[in-house]
C-alpha cells in the first residue's frame, strides 16, 4: 500500500513539473515576462501593451475604363487690388479767358464805373480830366501811361466834338487796347524741338503762387494735348515737390525731384530736362524756389540754374510770376529778375481779386515783355492765356 502511495506521489510530481514547463513558453508569447533591466514596464515587460496602428493602405485603383474621381482644391482668395485713379481731362486753353471774364469784370467794376461816370458827366473840364488820370494811377497803370492815355483821349474827344457816352467809351476802349499792346507776341512756346522738349523756367518771389502756377500750367498744356514733365527745383521747401506731385498725378504727368531737402536746384533742373528728353515728352516745366529780389546770392543762383539747363539747349520760356495785388512793388521785383534772367513772359496771378488791372499795362511798358497768362481764381483750371480784348472789355464792364 505504501508503495502504491509513493508511486502516485511521483506521478503527481512529474505531472506538475511537466505542466509548468509547458505553460512557461505560452506566458512568454503573451508578453507576461518580468521587468527588464531598465525597470520600465513596456510591451512584453509587464506593462500595458498597445496595439500598433493599422498599416496605411493605398487606395484601390479604379476599374479599367472608369475615370478616377479627382476633387479640385478650393480656389485661393486674392486681396482685391485698388483701382487706378482716373486721370482728369482739363479743358483746352482756347477761350478760357472769355469763359472766366465774368470773374475779372466783378473785380474791375469799380475801375470801369469810375471812368465811365466821369466821362459821362457832361462836364469834361480840366478838373474832370485830372480825376480820370487819378483813377488810372490808382489802378496801378503808372503815372506815365496814365498821363499819356488821358492826353490822347482828351484830344480825341475834342476833335470828335462828342460827349456821347457810347462814343467816348469806344474811344477809351481803343486807347486801352493800344496801351495793353495788341501787337505783342503772346505765344507760349511749348512745342518740342526734334528730340528735345521745350523748357519753361518759372521764377518769382515768395508767395506769388509760383508752384501752384506750375501745376495749373501743366493742366493747360495737357488740355491742349501736350505731354508734360515737372521739375521740382525748389529744394528748400519739401512741400513744393509734394505739391507738384499732387498736381501731376491728376493729369498723368511725371515729376523729377531731389532725394533730399536742400539739394542743388541746378542739378535737379538738369536731371528734369534730361529725363524729359529721354522720355520724349513735349514740355518740361521747371519750378524754382521763391526768392527775394533783394538777395543777390539767390538771384545769382537763379542765373546758374538757367545756365545749367542750357547745356541741353535753350530755355524756351522764362515766366515771371507776379501777384497782381502787389502793384508797383511787383514792378520793382520784375526789374531785378529781368536783370538776372531774360524774362520772356509775365504770369499775373490773383487778377480776379483786385481792381488794379492797370498793372498789366505798367509791367509790359516797364519790361517790354508781354503778359502771357493770368490767374482768375483758385480753381485748378482758372489759369488762362491773356487776351487783350477780353481784358479791356472786362475792365470797362
Amino acid at each position: 500500500m505504501e508503495n502504491v502511495l509513493i508511486i502516485l506521489g511521483v506521478v503527481l510530481l512529474v505531472l506538475i513539473v511537466g505542466g509548468g514547463a509547458l505553460l512557461a513558453p505560452r506566458a512568454r508569447r503573451r508578453g507576461k515576462t518580468g521587468p527588464g533591466p531598465s525597470g520600465t514596464r513596456g510591451a512584453g515587460q509587464g506593462g500595458t501593451a498597445t496595439a500598433a496602428p493599422p498599416a496605411t493602405q493605398a487606395p484601390a485603383a479604379p476599374p479599367a475604363g472608369v475615370a478616377p474621381d479627382i476633387t479640385a482644391p478650393p480656389p485661393v482668395s486674392q486681396a482685391p487690388t485698388a483701382p487706378a485713379p482716373e486721370l482728369e481731362k482739363p479743358p483746352p486753353s482756347a477761350g478760357r479767358m472769355i469763359r472766366l471774364r465774368g470773374r475779372l469784370a466783378r473785380s474791375q467794376t469799380a475801375f470801369g464805373s469810375a471812368l465811365l461816370s466821369l466821362l459821362s458827366s457832361g462836364k469834361l473840364d480840366d478838373e474832370t480830366w485830372d480825376e480820370i488820370e487819378e483813377v488810372l494811377i490808382t489802378a496801378d497803370m503808372g503815372a506815365g501811361p496814365a498821363a499819356h492815355l488821358v492826353e490822347r483821349l482828351r484830344t480825341e474827344v475834342k476833335v470828335a466834338g462828342t460827349s456821347n457816352l457810347a462814343e467816348v467809351k469806344a474811344l477809351l476802349r481803343a486807347d486801352l487796347l493800344e496801351q495793353v499792346g495788341q501787337d505783342f507776341d503772346r505765344t507760349l512756346h511749348t512745342a518740342p524741338h526734334g528730340d528735345r522738349p521745350a523748357v519753361l523756367l518759372v521764377v518769382g518771389v515768395n508767395g506769388t503762387g509760383k508752384t501752384t502756377t506750375c501745376g495749373k500750367l501743366a493742366r493747360v498744356l495737357v488740355g491742349d494735348g501736350r505731354t508734360v514733365l515737372l521739375g521740382a527745383a525748389d529744394t528748400f521747401r519739401a512741400a513744393a515737390a509734394d505739391q507738384l506731385e499732387t498736381w501731376a498725378n491728376r493729369v498723368g504727368a511725371a515729376v523729377v525731384r531731389a532725394d533730399r531737402e536742400g539739394a542743388d536746384p541746378a542739378s535737379v533742373a538738369y536731371e528734369a530736362v534730361s529725363a524729359g528728353t529721354a522720355r520724349g515728352v513735349d514740355t518740361v516745366i521747371v519750378d524754382t524756389a521763391g526768392r527775394l529780389h533783394t538777395k543777390t546770392g539767390l538771384m545769382d543762383e537763379l542765373g546758374k540754374i538757367k545756365r545749367v539747363i542750357e547745356k541741353h539747349g535753350r530755355v524756351d520760356e522764362v515766366l515771371l510770376v507776379l501777384d497782381a495785388t502787389t502793384g508797383q512793388n511787383g514792378l520793382r521785383q520784375a526789374r531785378v529778375f529781368a536783370e538776372v534772367v531774360d524774362i520772356t513772359g509775365i504770369v499775373l496771378t490773383k487778377l480776379d481779386g483786385t481792381a488794379k488791372g492797370g498793372i498789366v499795362i505798367a509791367v509790359q511798358r516797364e519790361l517790354g515783355v508781354p503778359v502771357k497768362l493770368v490767374g482768375l481764381g483758385e480753381g485748378p483750371d482758372d489759369l488762362a492765356p491773356f487776351e487783350p480784348e477780353a481784358f479791356v472789355d472786362a475792365m470797362l464792364g
